[in-house]
């Protein structure tokens, strides 16, 4: 009889403490007049839905400027690169979000719309550090973990942050850079380097991005 107490009492204090999880977790926004792309770009969000219904992207400016609730990745299929070339887009996070949300750029983009997609991606945070890993299908194996740099600028006063990342890739060496300060450099058989370039847009975050191109070298 004691022992039932006990798990009851275990029991009632445990499901606060779950419910308070719940709580936390940092579901998607709602975004209004979401569900298309500025002409000749293609979308694949994380969730799934094909619809992009959460998120609005809006030419605007010369650059492209994101709402987003769900996190995706945004390409123009006719921007395959091979050999050596390098990719680049300035962000600009116009207000900070409710946890660290990461974006940035992608290379190597193959079969982006099946089972096997795969890609390297390059991405910043509103905390300072910035991550590069690669999709392979349902995996996203590491190459850098999160990591602090100094050439990654913090929100500012007005709590917008302005970086410009790069993706220098050579004949046997990735470069990867933020406002043009190299935060790693690895060799190029460890990323998938030979694909459509691109962008990634993780959940939650009002983002305008600019000048995004990637050129041969």
């Amino acid at each position: 009889m004691k022992r039932l107490a006990i798990l009851s009492i275990t029991a009632l204090l445990t499901v606060p403490v779950f419910a308070q999880h719940q709580h936390d977790a940092d579901a998607d926004k709602k975004i209004t007049g979401g569900g298309s792309l500025p002409s000749g770009w293609k979308g694949r969000l994380d969730s799934g839905d094909k619809t992009l219904a959460g998120v609005k992207a809006t030419p605007m400016g010369g650059g492209i400027h994101f709402m987003t609730g769900p996190a995706g990745i945004y390409y123009r299929p006719a921007g395959k690169m091979t050999g050596t070339y390098e990719a680049h887009a300035t962000f600009t996070q116009m207000e900070p979000a409710a946890h660290p949300e990461a974006y940035g750029l992608i290379i190597g983009g193959a079969d982006l719309e099946g089972a096997g997609q795969k890609y390297t991606y390059f991405i910043v945070r509103q905390d300072g550090k910035f991550m590069i890993k690669r999709r392979a299908g349902a995996e996203t194996p590491t190459v850098a973990d999160w990591t602090d740099s100094a050439a990654i600028k913090k929100p500012d006063a007005k709590g917008r942050m302005i970086n410009t990342l790069s993706i220098d890739v050579a004949k046997d060496k990735v470069h990867f850079l933020v406002n043009g300060a190299e935060v790693l450099a690895t060799d190029a058989a460890k990323v998938d380097a030979a694909g459509i370039a691109g962008l990634r847009v993780n959940h939650n975050l009002n983002l305008h991005v600019e000048g995004f191109a990637a050129k041969a070298r």
